[in-house]
Order: structure tokens, then C-alpha cells, then sequence
């Protein structure tokens, strides 16, 4: 759970352009700490929640609607947020969205062919 509230507040943050920086100074922490939270290394109290969702001008519920009830729906929300945290994860997304539909249906053909194993198990190497 602290991972996909990190992950939450990471998506929300860098979806309003804010840095940790700007966020930590908003919250009355160090940068650090926000990096913390985001990665699920320590746990967000309620009341550091309540602040968080202000400076990110969002309600504590938006943050943690991935928390609710373990539906089918919900954790397919906690894996993507889980997802999102792997390095360049969100910056690859955005750069996918200004992709027209062929460039985008290429892509995920090159991606998955890179990405799929070898019969060895390893993945493909690109030249």
C-alpha cells in the first residue's frame, strides 16, 4: 500500500510539473523525504497526506482511490502505479502520446520484440 500511495503522489506531482523539491518545501520536509514517500520507503501519515494532496491542489481521496477495495479494477490501478515508478516510465508515456496511432502500433511491435526472451531466457540484444 505505501508503494502504490508513492506512486500516486510521483504520478500526481510530475502530472503538475512540480518537483520534489518544490513539493518537500511545500510540505516542510527535505526533498529526500518526499523521494521516501514516493518510493514506498516510508509510510505517509494521514496528516502529511492532507498537506501533500493541498500542495499537489488535489483531494487525499484522488491520492488514494488505489487503496480501496482489492477489486479486480483496483489492483490492475496499484500495478500500473507500480509500473510507473520504473525509471523513465513517465517520460517514455509522454512521449508516446504525441506519437501518431502507426508510430505508436510500431513501436509496441519493436518493444515487445526487444523485450521478449530469447529461448536461453535473456532477453533480446539489439545491434
Amino acid at each position: 500500500m505505501d508503494i502504490a500511495l508513492g506512486a500516486a503522489v510521483r504520478i500526481r506531482r510530475r502530472t503538475i510539473g512540480m518537483s520534489q523539491e518544490a513539493l518537500a518545501e511545500q510540505c516542510g520536509v527535505s526533498f529526500q523525504q518526499i523521494q521516501k514517500y514516493e518510493n514506498g520507503a516510508n509510510r505517509i501519515s494521514f496528516s502529511r497526506l492532507v498537506q501533500i494532496a493541498r500542495a499537489l491542489q488535489c483531494r487525499v481521496v484522488d491520492l488514494m482511490d488505489v487503496l480501496d477495495e482489492p477489486t479486480r479494477e483496483t489492483s490492475g490501478e496499484v500495478d500500473v502505479l507500480t509500473r510507473m515508478r520504473t525509471p523513465g516510465a513517465i517520460e517514455l508515456l509522454a512521449a508516446f502520446e504525441q506519437l501518431g496511432p502507426e508510430a505508436r502500433s510500431s513501436l509496441v511491435s519493436l518493444l515487445r520484440a526487444v523485450a521478449s526472451p530469447t529461448p536461453m531466457g535473456k532477453p533480446r540484444q539489439v545491434a
